[in-house]
């Protein structure tokens, strides 16, 4: 292989070209930001992070000018990109940017809608149409109806009235209304939101727009008592819209844009408007009507970060890294490569004088019916351990048998 990949770069070389036998292409993106009603130093950082980190997106930042400034030399180059994010609201566009956005998504370009990105230019009637629904803005009937559900039934309702709003900031449920779409095929029915601005009244054109999922806009918390569209798909020209009504951004960061939930169907979203499918699996994070799971650092977790969290083990935390490391193990059954390389791993945290004692007890228990004669040794000098003599005796019994 060393040698097939060693003749193809010189043949290239003496053709005057430079390329990698590894490379990946990247979908490169833009975020467009610098004016919001909300923190958007700190909503575009964490988007690109959440993008780059799919190893699927090379993302760029475009900040615009402050509001009240100079729009006349704001010219996105837009056909450099496989997928534009708005993370702005506020001046209009000149002219020659909106146009060349619009012939950008009619010729095939993708674009995600990012939360308060809903709330802008509501005169632009082709925006409109390509975010489907949208909220704030003085926008009215004339936008369009508002889009919700009511007893699994979608409705599209012409009644009068503003449009966009959204009561007290809570977790909330999300429903998956299409479980076959790319973006949320294999996710759960139902999961919880981190704390988040449930919007509600949403309006517009929703021409060519498929309700993705759901949440339920309680009353206790100021809502409509109706389930209000959060993840939506569009489809304008050619091109491919994903629209996420949630992600709300704090100063640090905060519940709503670190929820494993958010972050997960944003770069599943974002792949499928930028290349109309979706490669990336659904992780083992992914959260359930079970309760809220959130990713501190933004990233998903790696078996390294699970094994570092699991070596500081105690009864009062949650089993979550743990679990990811037995989810990990089962995937990798009849990998017999793959499960050696999970077992010295868990090995490397049991001969680790800083793990707890809880710590080696669990991985104890799962050495003692997936591991091999590499982890003998190891497991008979913690049977000398007083607490750990009983896991360790059970251990070496299965793993001798």
């Amino acid at each position: 292989m060393k040698r097939k990949c060693f003749n193809i770069l010189l043949g290239l070389s003496l053709a005057g070209l430079i390329v990698s036998c590894t490379s990946k292409e990247l979908n490169r993106s833009l975020i467009i930001t610098g004016q919001q009603e909300h923190n958007w130093k700190v909503s575009s950082s964490v988007l690109k992070q959440i993008l780059d980190n799919t190893d699927l997106f090379s993302t760029e930042i475009l900040i615009a000018p402050e509001k009240g400034n100079d729009m006349s030399r704001f010219d996105p180059d837009f056909s450099k990109y496989k997928l534009v994010v708005i993370d702005y609201y506020g001046d209009a566009w000149p002219e020659k940017a909106r146009t060349a956005f619009v012939d950008y998504v009619r010729n095939g370009g993708g674009v995600v809608i990012y939360h308060g990105s809903s709330g802008s230019f509501p005169d632009w009637q082709e925006y409109n149409e390509i975010i489907g629904i949208g909220g704030g803005s003085n926008r009215n009937e004339l936008n369009g109806p508002y889009v919700y559900y009511r007893k699994n039934e979608l409705i599209y309702d012409t009644a009068a009235g503003i449009a966009g709003s959204h009561g007290e900031r809570h977790e909330f449920e999300i429903r998956i209304r299409n479980t076959e779409h790319p973006v949320t095929k294999g996710l759960p029915v139902r999961w919880m939101h981190g704390s988040d601005d449930l919007y509600q009244k949403m309006r517009g054109p929703a021409r060519n727009m498929q309700v993705l999922a759901t949440a339920y806009a309680d009353t206790a918390f100021g809502g409509t008592g109706r389930d209000e569209p959060m993840l939506m798909a569009i489809e304008y020209g050619k091109g491919r819209i994903f629209h996420t009504a949630m992600g709300h951004a704090d100063d640090d960061g905060g519940p709503a844009i670190k929820c494993a939930g958010f972050i997960i169907t944003l770069q599943r979203g974002a792949e499928w408007a930028a290349t109309g499918s979706v490669t990336q699996e659904v992780p083992s994070d992914f959260p359930t009507a079970a309760g809220v799971i959130l990713r501190p650092d933004y990233s998903a977790i790696t078996m390294e970060k699970a094994l570092e969290y699991i070596r500081d083990y105690n009864i009062t935390k949650s089993t979550r890294y743990f679990t990811f490391l037995q989810q990990e193990i089962r995937k990798a059954s009849g990998n017999e490569e793959l499960i050696l390389d999970i077992e010295k791993k868990m090995v490397s945290v049991l001969r680790d004088s800083r793990a707890s004692g809880e710590a080696k007890k669990l991985l104890l228990r799962e050495l003692s019916w997936m591991g091999s004669g590499y982890c003998l040794e190891t497991v008979r000098k913690l049977a000398e351990d007083p607490e750990l003599k009983d896991d360790a005796e059970y251990a070496l019994a299965r793993l001798q048998n």
